[in-house]
């Protein structure tokens, strides 16, 4: 059976040196963990989706994704707090879009890759 950690312990020091400073800080990877973990879910990337395409208020998106309103703006309310959607009132209504295109291509590239 193969092991698949190092025989011999040698640390290349200028490497560890090198690849420490081009590293983000750790607050960044628990921001990027923290994305990962929102679009972790069914029903969100699924509102996300449809946002991409169009505009839409909670009814639309209860009608579309056949969701309660609630939970639907239970969604919207996550999402809103991370700056992925936005949204504004007209009336007695609120529409939500997203807040930048590039969350989709996210999604729409892990849809590519087959994931």
């Amino acid at each position: 059976m193969s092991n698949q950690g190092c025989e011999i312990k040698s640390i290349r020091e200028d490497l560890i040196a090198e690849v420490t400073k081009k590293m983000s800080k750790d607050s960044t990877y628990h921001d990027i963990s923290n994305l990962f973990k929102l679009l972790g879910d069914y029903n969100r990337i699924r509102i996300l989706c449809a946002l991409s395409y169009q505009e839409l208020c909670v009814c639309e998106l209860s009608l579309l994704l056949d969701m309660s309103q609630s939970a639907i703006s239970h969604q919207l309310r996550l999402l809103r707090h991370k700056d992925i959607v936005k949204f504004r009132k007209e009336n007695k209504q609120t529409f939500y879009s997203l807040q930048n295109d590039e969350i989709i291509s996210i999604i729409r590239k892990a849809n590519e890759y087959g994931f």
